[in-house]
Protein backbone atom coordinates (compact mmCIF):
# COMPACT_ATOMS: atom_id res chain seq x y z
CA UNK A 1 0.00 0.00 0.00
CA UNK A 2 1.33 3.39 -1.01
CA UNK A 3 1.06 6.59 1.01
CA UNK A 4 -0.86 9.06 -1.15
CA UNK A 5 -0.10 12.77 -1.02
CA UNK A 6 -3.75 13.72 -1.43
CA UNK A 7 -5.03 12.14 1.81
CA UNK A 8 -4.96 15.44 3.72
CA UNK A 9 -6.78 17.18 0.87
CA UNK A 10 -9.41 14.41 0.84
CA UNK A 11 -10.00 14.66 4.59
CA UNK A 12 -10.18 18.45 4.29
CA UNK A 13 -12.96 18.13 1.69
CA UNK A 14 -14.81 15.65 3.91
CA UNK A 15 -14.90 18.29 6.65
CA UNK A 16 -16.50 20.81 4.28
CA UNK A 17 -19.03 18.78 2.30
CA UNK A 18 -21.64 16.10 3.10
CA UNK A 19 -20.23 14.01 0.23
CA UNK A 20 -16.85 13.63 -1.41
CA UNK A 21 -16.38 12.40 -4.97
CA UNK A 22 -13.08 10.71 -5.86
CA UNK A 23 -12.60 10.70 -9.62
CA UNK A 24 -9.85 8.90 -11.48
CA UNK A 25 -8.96 6.38 -14.14
CA UNK A 26 -9.87 2.77 -13.57
CA UNK A 27 -7.32 0.94 -11.37
CA UNK A 28 -5.68 4.18 -10.22
CA UNK A 29 -6.26 3.34 -6.54
CA UNK A 30 -9.54 5.07 -5.64
CA UNK A 31 -10.90 2.19 -3.58
CA UNK A 32 -7.63 1.73 -1.69
CA UNK A 33 -7.43 5.46 -0.94
CA UNK A 34 -11.03 5.62 0.29
CA UNK A 35 -10.76 2.56 2.52
CA UNK A 36 -7.41 3.73 3.88
CA UNK A 37 -8.71 7.24 4.62
CA UNK A 38 -12.15 6.21 5.95
CA UNK A 39 -11.42 2.89 7.60
CA UNK A 40 -14.58 2.97 9.73
CA UNK A 41 -16.95 3.43 6.78
CA UNK A 42 -19.05 0.68 5.23
CA UNK A 43 -17.92 -0.23 1.71
CA UNK A 44 -20.46 -0.94 -1.04
CA UNK A 45 -19.44 -2.02 -4.54
CA UNK A 46 -22.23 -1.11 -6.94
CA UNK A 47 -20.73 -3.35 -9.62
CA UNK A 48 -21.54 -6.33 -7.40
CA UNK A 49 -24.77 -7.78 -8.80
CA UNK A 50 -26.48 -8.30 -5.43
CA UNK A 51 -25.62 -4.82 -4.14
CA UNK A 52 -26.60 -3.27 -7.45
CA UNK A 53 -29.98 -5.00 -7.39
CA UNK A 54 -30.72 -3.75 -3.86
CA UNK A 55 -29.87 -0.15 -4.67
CA UNK A 56 -31.58 -0.24 -8.06
CA UNK A 57 -34.85 -1.21 -6.37
CA UNK A 58 -34.91 1.57 -3.75
CA UNK A 59 -31.66 3.54 -3.34
CA UNK A 60 -33.03 5.96 -0.75
CA UNK A 61 -34.18 3.14 1.50
CA UNK A 62 -30.76 1.49 1.28
CA UNK A 63 -29.02 4.75 2.20
CA UNK A 64 -31.37 5.45 5.11
CA UNK A 65 -31.06 1.86 6.37
CA UNK A 66 -27.33 2.47 6.80
CA UNK A 67 -27.66 5.95 8.32
CA UNK A 68 -26.34 4.78 11.68
CA UNK A 69 -22.96 3.76 10.20
CA UNK A 70 -19.96 6.11 10.38
CA UNK A 71 -20.31 6.67 6.64
CA UNK A 72 -20.63 4.92 3.29
CA UNK A 73 -18.13 4.35 0.51
CA UNK A 74 -20.06 3.92 -2.75
CA UNK A 75 -17.84 2.42 -5.44
CA UNK A 76 -18.57 2.74 -9.19
CA UNK A 77 -21.50 5.03 -8.43
CA UNK A 78 -22.02 5.97 -12.09
CA UNK A 79 -23.40 2.44 -12.64
CA UNK A 80 -26.58 3.51 -10.85
CA UNK A 81 -27.86 6.92 -12.09
CA UNK A 82 -30.90 6.88 -9.76
CA UNK A 83 -28.54 6.87 -6.79
CA UNK A 84 -27.74 10.57 -7.12
CA UNK A 85 -31.27 11.81 -6.53
CA UNK A 86 -31.44 9.51 -3.49
CA UNK A 87 -28.14 10.92 -2.23
CA UNK A 88 -29.46 14.46 -2.56
CA UNK A 89 -32.50 13.57 -0.44
CA UNK A 90 -30.42 11.77 2.19
CA UNK A 91 -27.96 14.68 2.40
CA UNK A 92 -30.68 17.32 2.67
CA UNK A 93 -32.37 15.36 5.46
CA UNK A 94 -29.21 15.80 7.58
CA UNK A 95 -27.28 18.65 5.92
CA UNK A 96 -25.02 19.32 8.93
CA UNK A 97 -23.40 15.88 8.75
CA UNK A 98 -20.18 16.31 6.80
CA UNK A 99 -18.22 13.60 5.01
CA UNK A 100 -21.01 11.05 5.28
CA UNK A 101 -20.72 9.71 1.71
CA UNK A 102 -17.58 8.93 -0.26
CA UNK A 103 -18.42 8.36 -3.92
CA UNK A 104 -15.95 6.68 -6.28
CA UNK A 105 -16.07 6.61 -10.04
CA UNK A 106 -13.91 6.18 -13.11
CA UNK A 107 -16.24 7.35 -15.89
CA UNK A 108 -16.05 11.11 -15.53
CA UNK A 109 -18.61 12.17 -18.18
CA UNK A 110 -21.50 10.34 -16.54
CA UNK A 111 -20.45 11.14 -12.99
CA UNK A 112 -19.88 14.83 -13.51
CA UNK A 113 -23.22 15.19 -15.27
CA UNK A 114 -25.06 13.37 -12.49
CA UNK A 115 -23.23 15.31 -9.77
CA UNK A 116 -23.89 18.66 -11.43
CA UNK A 117 -27.58 17.83 -11.79
CA UNK A 118 -28.22 16.35 -8.33
CA UNK A 119 -25.41 17.20 -5.90
CA UNK A 120 -24.34 20.74 -6.76
CA UNK A 121 -23.05 22.45 -3.63
CA UNK A 122 -23.19 19.21 -1.66
CA UNK A 123 -20.05 17.44 -2.86
CA UNK A 124 -16.31 18.14 -2.87
CA UNK A 125 -14.37 16.66 -5.78
CA UNK A 126 -10.89 15.13 -5.71
CA UNK A 127 -9.17 13.81 -8.83
CA UNK A 128 -6.84 10.93 -8.00
CA UNK A 129 -3.86 10.59 -10.35
CA UNK A 130 -1.42 7.70 -10.78
CA UNK A 131 1.52 7.49 -8.40
CA UNK A 132 4.21 10.13 -8.30
CA UNK A 133 7.85 9.11 -7.87
CA UNK A 134 7.61 10.31 -4.28
CA UNK A 135 4.59 8.09 -3.61
CA UNK A 136 6.10 5.07 -5.38
CA UNK A 137 8.96 5.14 -2.88
CA UNK A 138 6.54 4.53 0.03
CA UNK A 139 5.03 1.18 -0.91
CA UNK A 140 5.46 -2.24 0.66
CA UNK A 141 8.14 -2.80 -1.99
CA UNK A 142 9.42 0.77 -2.47
CA UNK A 143 10.58 1.82 -5.94
CA UNK A 144 13.98 3.44 -5.61
CA UNK A 145 14.90 6.08 -8.19
CA UNK A 146 12.65 7.20 -10.98
CA UNK A 147 13.65 4.95 -13.90
CA UNK A 148 11.09 2.21 -13.29
CA UNK A 149 8.29 4.72 -12.73
CA UNK A 150 9.23 6.49 -15.96
CA UNK A 151 9.20 3.20 -17.89
CA UNK A 152 6.14 1.45 -16.42
CA UNK A 153 4.09 4.48 -15.40
CA UNK A 154 2.32 5.33 -12.18
CA UNK A 155 -0.43 2.70 -12.01
CA UNK A 156 0.44 0.52 -9.03
CA UNK A 157 -0.30 -2.82 -10.72
CA UNK A 158 1.76 -1.94 -13.80
CA UNK A 159 4.60 -0.61 -11.66
CA UNK A 160 4.62 -3.73 -9.50
CA UNK A 161 4.32 -6.23 -12.36
CA UNK A 162 8.04 -7.03 -12.42
CA UNK A 163 7.98 -7.89 -8.71
CA UNK A 164 5.23 -10.44 -9.45
CA UNK A 165 7.27 -12.05 -12.21
CA UNK A 166 5.33 -10.25 -14.95
CA UNK A 167 5.77 -7.27 -17.23
CA UNK A 168 4.11 -3.86 -17.22
CA UNK A 169 3.11 -4.26 -20.87
CA UNK A 170 1.00 -7.34 -20.08
CA UNK A 171 -0.94 -5.26 -17.56
CA UNK A 172 -1.42 -2.39 -19.98
CA UNK A 173 -2.64 -4.69 -22.75
CA UNK A 174 -5.31 -6.11 -20.46
CA UNK A 175 -6.22 -2.61 -19.32
CA UNK A 176 -6.68 -1.34 -22.88
CA UNK A 177 -8.84 -4.31 -23.83
CA UNK A 178 -11.15 -3.63 -20.89
CA UNK A 179 -11.20 0.07 -21.69
CA UNK A 180 -12.16 -0.20 -25.36
CA UNK A 181 -14.42 -3.25 -25.08
CA UNK A 182 -16.29 -2.48 -21.85
CA UNK A 183 -15.68 1.04 -20.55
CA UNK A 184 -16.14 2.99 -23.78
CA UNK A 185 -19.59 1.48 -24.54
CA UNK A 186 -20.77 2.45 -21.05
CA UNK A 187 -19.75 6.03 -21.89
CA UNK A 188 -21.83 5.98 -25.07
CA UNK A 189 -18.88 5.46 -27.44
CA UNK A 190 -19.43 2.69 -29.97
CA UNK A 191 -15.98 2.97 -31.53
CA UNK A 192 -14.42 0.01 -33.27
CA UNK A 193 -11.73 -1.24 -30.84
CA UNK A 194 -9.23 -1.41 -33.71
CA UNK A 195 -9.92 2.23 -34.65
CA UNK A 196 -9.58 3.38 -31.04
CA UNK A 197 -6.32 1.49 -30.72
CA UNK A 198 -5.05 3.17 -33.89
CA UNK A 199 -6.04 6.59 -32.56
CA UNK A 200 -4.23 5.95 -29.27
CA UNK A 201 -1.12 4.81 -31.17
CA UNK A 202 -1.25 7.92 -33.36
CA UNK A 203 -1.51 10.09 -30.25
CA UNK A 204 1.51 8.25 -28.83
CA UNK A 205 3.58 8.99 -31.94
CA UNK A 206 2.50 12.65 -31.74
CA UNK A 207 3.07 12.83 -27.98
CA UNK A 208 3.28 16.38 -26.68
CA UNK A 209 2.53 17.89 -30.07
CA UNK A 210 -0.08 20.45 -31.04
CA UNK A 211 -3.53 18.96 -31.58
CA UNK A 212 -4.14 18.27 -35.27
CA UNK A 213 -7.45 16.44 -35.27
CA UNK A 214 -8.02 16.87 -38.99
CA UNK A 215 -4.81 14.93 -39.67
CA UNK A 216 -5.91 12.13 -37.33
CA UNK A 217 -9.36 12.07 -38.94
CA UNK A 218 -7.90 11.82 -42.43
CA UNK A 219 -5.58 8.97 -41.45
CA UNK A 220 -8.40 7.05 -39.76
CA UNK A 221 -11.01 7.71 -42.43
CA UNK A 222 -13.31 9.40 -39.91
CA UNK A 223 -14.91 12.82 -39.69
CA UNK A 224 -13.14 15.44 -37.59
CA UNK A 225 -16.14 15.78 -35.20
CA UNK A 226 -15.99 12.02 -34.56
CA UNK A 227 -12.27 12.14 -33.76
CA UNK A 228 -12.85 15.21 -31.57
CA UNK A 229 -15.50 13.26 -29.63
CA UNK A 230 -13.11 10.33 -29.15
CA UNK A 231 -10.37 12.67 -27.94
CA UNK A 232 -12.82 14.29 -25.52
CA UNK A 233 -13.71 10.88 -24.09
CA UNK A 234 -10.04 9.95 -23.70
CA UNK A 235 -9.52 13.20 -21.80
CA UNK A 236 -12.63 12.77 -19.66
CA UNK A 237 -11.61 9.22 -18.72
CA UNK A 238 -8.17 10.46 -17.60
CA UNK A 239 -6.02 8.82 -20.28
CA UNK A 240 -5.26 12.03 -22.17
CA UNK A 241 -4.24 15.52 -21.08
CA UNK A 242 -5.14 18.54 -23.18
CA UNK A 243 -2.70 21.29 -22.15
CA UNK A 244 -4.00 24.70 -23.26
CA UNK A 245 -1.80 27.62 -24.34
CA UNK A 246 -1.43 30.65 -22.14
CA UNK A 247 -2.54 33.95 -23.61
CA UNK A 248 -0.98 37.18 -22.43
CA UNK A 249 -1.66 40.59 -23.89
CA UNK A 250 1.83 41.14 -25.23
CA UNK A 251 1.05 41.90 -28.87
CA UNK A 252 2.62 38.70 -30.18
CA UNK A 253 1.07 36.02 -32.39
CA UNK A 254 0.57 33.01 -30.15
CA UNK A 255 -0.15 29.40 -31.00
CA UNK A 256 -3.80 28.69 -30.17
CA UNK A 257 -4.03 24.89 -30.45
CA UNK A 258 -3.62 22.82 -27.25
CA UNK A 259 -0.94 20.18 -26.80
CA UNK A 260 -2.00 16.56 -26.31
CA UNK A 261 -0.30 14.11 -23.96
CA UNK A 262 -1.13 10.54 -23.07
CA UNK A 263 -1.00 11.09 -19.33
CA UNK A 264 0.85 7.97 -18.21
CA UNK A 265 4.22 7.03 -19.70
CA UNK A 266 3.52 3.34 -19.12
CA UNK A 267 0.65 3.55 -21.61
CA UNK A 268 2.79 5.61 -24.00
CA UNK A 269 5.59 3.05 -23.93
CA UNK A 270 3.25 0.09 -24.33
CA UNK A 271 1.64 1.62 -27.43
CA UNK A 272 5.10 2.27 -28.92
CA UNK A 273 6.47 -1.23 -28.08
CA UNK A 274 9.06 0.08 -25.63
CA UNK A 275 9.90 -2.74 -23.21
CA UNK A 276 12.96 -1.54 -21.32
CA UNK A 277 14.84 1.60 -20.36
CA UNK A 278 17.57 0.57 -22.82
CA UNK A 279 15.06 0.58 -25.70
CA UNK A 280 13.62 3.89 -24.47
CA UNK A 281 17.08 5.46 -24.33
CA UNK A 282 17.52 5.12 -28.11
CA UNK A 283 13.89 5.62 -29.16
CA UNK A 284 12.85 8.77 -31.07
CA UNK A 285 10.08 9.43 -28.52
CA UNK A 286 12.55 9.61 -25.61
CA UNK A 287 12.44 13.42 -25.38
CA UNK A 288 8.65 13.59 -25.50
CA UNK A 289 8.43 10.73 -23.02
CA UNK A 290 10.74 12.48 -20.54
CA UNK A 291 8.77 15.71 -20.96
CA UNK A 292 5.54 13.84 -20.22
CA UNK A 293 6.99 12.05 -17.22
CA UNK A 294 8.32 15.20 -15.56
CA UNK A 295 5.28 17.27 -16.48
CA UNK A 296 2.84 14.71 -15.08
CA UNK A 297 4.82 14.17 -11.89
CA UNK A 298 4.84 17.92 -11.28
CA UNK A 299 1.15 18.34 -12.11
CA UNK A 300 0.10 15.45 -9.87
CA UNK A 301 1.81 17.13 -6.93
CA UNK A 302 0.68 20.60 -8.00
CA UNK A 303 -2.97 19.47 -7.91
CA UNK A 304 -2.56 18.50 -4.25
CA UNK A 305 -0.64 21.57 -3.09
CA UNK A 306 -2.48 24.12 -5.24
CA UNK A 307 -5.84 22.56 -6.17
CA UNK A 308 -7.14 25.73 -7.78
CA UNK A 309 -4.11 26.32 -9.98
CA UNK A 310 -4.17 26.06 -13.77
CA UNK A 311 -1.54 24.60 -16.10
CA UNK A 312 -0.65 25.99 -19.55
CA UNK A 313 2.15 25.99 -22.08
CA UNK A 314 3.54 29.02 -23.89
CA UNK A 315 4.55 29.22 -27.53
CA UNK A 316 4.69 32.14 -29.95
CA UNK A 317 4.56 31.93 -33.73
CA UNK A 318 8.16 33.17 -33.65
CA UNK A 319 9.31 30.04 -31.82
CA UNK A 320 9.66 31.21 -28.22
CA UNK A 321 8.24 28.51 -25.96
CA UNK A 322 8.17 26.99 -22.51
CA UNK A 323 6.79 23.55 -21.71
CA UNK A 324 4.74 24.44 -18.65
CA UNK A 325 3.32 27.57 -17.06
CA UNK A 326 1.77 27.08 -13.63
CA UNK A 327 -0.75 29.76 -12.75
CA UNK A 328 -1.68 30.26 -9.11
CA UNK A 329 -3.90 33.19 -8.32
CA UNK A 330 -2.36 35.31 -11.05
CA UNK A 331 1.29 34.40 -10.32
CA UNK A 332 3.03 32.40 -13.05
CA UNK A 333 5.93 29.95 -12.78
CA UNK A 334 7.63 28.80 -15.99
CA UNK A 335 9.19 25.35 -16.35
CA UNK A 336 11.24 23.98 -19.22
CA UNK A 337 11.98 20.23 -19.36
CA UNK A 338 15.19 18.91 -20.90
CA UNK A 339 16.59 15.39 -21.20
CA UNK A 340 20.24 16.43 -20.82
CA UNK A 341 21.85 18.72 -18.27
CA UNK A 342 20.98 22.26 -19.39
CA UNK A 343 23.20 25.19 -18.37
CA UNK A 344 23.30 27.13 -21.65
CA UNK A 345 23.40 30.93 -21.23
CA UNK A 346 21.34 31.14 -24.45
CA UNK A 347 18.58 29.04 -22.85
CA UNK A 348 18.68 31.17 -19.72
CA UNK A 349 18.35 34.35 -21.80
CA UNK A 350 15.40 32.83 -23.64
CA UNK A 351 13.66 32.05 -20.37
CA UNK A 352 14.32 35.57 -19.11
CA UNK A 353 12.61 36.90 -22.24
CA UNK A 354 9.64 34.59 -21.68
CA UNK A 355 9.41 35.78 -18.07
CA UNK A 356 9.20 39.35 -19.36
CA UNK A 357 6.56 38.41 -21.95
CA UNK A 358 4.36 36.41 -19.59
CA UNK A 359 5.06 38.15 -16.29
CA UNK A 360 6.24 34.87 -14.75
CA UNK A 361 7.92 35.28 -11.36
CA UNK A 362 10.30 32.35 -11.82
CA UNK A 363 11.67 30.04 -14.50
CA UNK A 364 13.16 26.60 -13.85
CA UNK A 365 14.78 24.04 -16.12
CA UNK A 366 14.22 20.42 -15.02
CA UNK A 367 16.71 17.95 -16.49
CA UNK A 368 18.37 14.59 -15.77
CA UNK A 369 21.52 16.16 -14.33
CA UNK A 370 22.46 16.28 -10.68
CA UNK A 371 22.07 19.12 -8.20
CA UNK A 372 20.69 22.60 -8.79
CA UNK A 373 22.26 25.77 -10.20
CA UNK A 374 21.22 29.43 -10.51
CA UNK A 375 21.53 30.51 -14.17
CA UNK A 376 20.26 34.11 -14.22
CA UNK A 377 18.03 36.41 -12.21
CA UNK A 378 14.90 34.37 -11.50
CA UNK A 379 16.16 31.44 -13.63
CA UNK A 380 17.56 28.17 -12.25
CA UNK A 381 18.11 24.58 -13.30
CA UNK A 382 17.30 21.59 -11.16
CA UNK A 383 17.92 17.90 -11.68
CA UNK A 384 14.77 15.81 -11.46
CA UNK A 385 16.12 13.89 -8.48
CA UNK A 386 16.22 17.26 -6.70
CA UNK A 387 12.64 18.01 -7.79
CA UNK A 388 10.82 14.85 -6.66
CA UNK A 389 9.37 16.69 -3.65
CA UNK A 390 9.86 20.23 -5.01
CA UNK A 391 7.43 22.66 -6.60
CA UNK A 392 8.25 26.19 -7.81
CA UNK A 393 7.60 28.89 -5.26
CA UNK A 394 7.65 26.54 -2.25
Amino acid sequence: MYSRLCIDRLLHLAQQFPAVLILGARQVGKTTLARQSFSGYSYLDLEDSATHALFAEDPRFQLDARASSAGLILDEAQRLPNLFDALRGAIDADRQRMGRFVILGSAQPALVRQVSESLAGRVGILELSPLTVQEAATGDTPIQGYGQVWLAGGFADALGAAGRGGHFRDWWEAYLRTYVERDLPTMGVSADPIVMRKLLTMLAHAQGGLANLSQFASALGLSQPTVARYVNILEQSFLLRRLPPYFSNVGKRLVKAPKLYLRDTGLLHHLLNIDTLEVLDSHPVRGASWETFVLEDLLRREAVEYPHGVAHFWRTAGGAEVDLLLERGGALHALEIKTARATSPYLARGLRAIMEDTGAVSATIIDQGQGADPLATGVARRGFTEAITWLPGK
